[in-house]
């Protein structure tokens, strides 16, 4: 198909920010008879509006009494095991998040609390924090797409800070579009 395996990014927007950050950060959730000499992780992570930390304390008390309840035993261990910042080490893939600062289902906090870590080990990792938004701010079709447009184009430019993308913002074309 001619995919550079060594440059792949994982990403998503709340629990497929979780996903990739999972995927880029935990050990041991491999299938029995995989070939561990493929690595599963990215080379390269785009988070947005991430769930990074799952440990009760990490939500609004609020969040834990109406959602939490129940999520340890559906997933079959401790909320730490699935918690990307509770797995920061020396090696964890570059990394971009855009985060609400009013986000009340995933606190901003999280996103600072896993970009310190990152940063403490001497990972790359960019914060980028949008004041007075919620939630999935970034989703097309909110705020005439704003933050739409300005995550992509901000995805893009680490993409290819990274060398894995050359030349003019891809989301320019579809910002020159749709105000047709």
């Amino acid at each position: 198909l001619g995919v550079d395996p060594n440059r792949i990014a994982a990403g998503g927007g709340s629990a497929g920010g979780h996903l990739a950050a999972a995927v880029a950060t935990l050990d041991g959730f491999d299938e029995k008879g995989e070939d561990l000499a493929i690595s599963a992780r990215p080379n390269a992570v785009v988070l947005f509006n991430p769930a990074l930390d799952l440990t009760p304390n990490a939500f609004s008390k609020a969040f834990r009494e109406k959602r939490y309840v129940g999520f340890a035993k559906r997933w079959g261990t401790k909320p730490e095991n699935l918690s990307p910042t509770h797995h920061v080490n020396r090696g964890v893939p570059p990394t971009i998040i855009f985060h609400g600062k009013s986000d009340t289902t995933v606190p901003y906090a999280q996103a600072e609390a896993f970009a310190r870590a990152m940063k403490q080990v001497g990972n790359r990792c960019q914060l980028v924090g949008f004041e007075g938004e919620q939630h999935g701010f970034f989703n097309y079709g909110r705020n005439r797409n704003k933050s739409f447009i300005a995550t992509l184009r901000q995805a893009d430019q680490f993409l290819a800070s990274l060398g894995y993308l050359r030349g003019k913002p891809s989301i320019e074309s579809f910002v020159t579009e749709s105000r047709r």
